[in-house]
């Protein structure tokens, strides 16, 4: 990976034909639950949700990567982090407003900063969630 990947506005050519996609971890409980929030919000389906906690799925980069932040690909661009998560939040109208303000100055830079003391936090979060039925 290149300089700079982990601050969130790191992009790169991803894939599919989905103007959105978004990987994330089937095995994690805190995942799932919140993926299953976006899918119930996302009526239109613009968003193509890949669980990669299978060896079998697909990645675009390397499957522990993927596992470790948040990342999906808008348009063809690979984003991790903050930057992620508001490309998915602009795909669904609802926080679409909050997706677009991550891209005024300085806004997706504090989001980013949150975002890593989050992970720093994840863990136990998870550890307490236990698995989902």
């Amino acid at each position: 990976m290149t300089a700079g990947y982990n601050n969130g506005a790191e992009q790169q050519r991803g894939t599919g034909d989905c103007p959105l996609t978004v990987w994330y971890d089937g095995a994690c409980p805190l995942c799932i639950r919140e993926i299953a929030l976006m899918r119930r919000l996302d009526r239109r389906n613009a968003i193509r949700f890949t669980d990669i906690s299978t060896p079998a799925a697909a990645c675009p980069i390397d499957r522990q990567l993927l596992l470790e932040r948040f990342h999906a690909s808008e348009n063809g661009q690979l984003l991790s982090g903050a930057a992620a998560f508001a490309a998915m939040w602009r795909a669904i109208p609802l926080l679409r407003p909050l997706g677009l303000l991550a891209r005024r100055p300085g806004v997706l830079a504090v989001l980013e900063a949150l975002y890593k003391q989050f992970l720093k936090v994840r863990p136990h979060i998870q550890k307490r969630l236990g698995p989902v039925d």
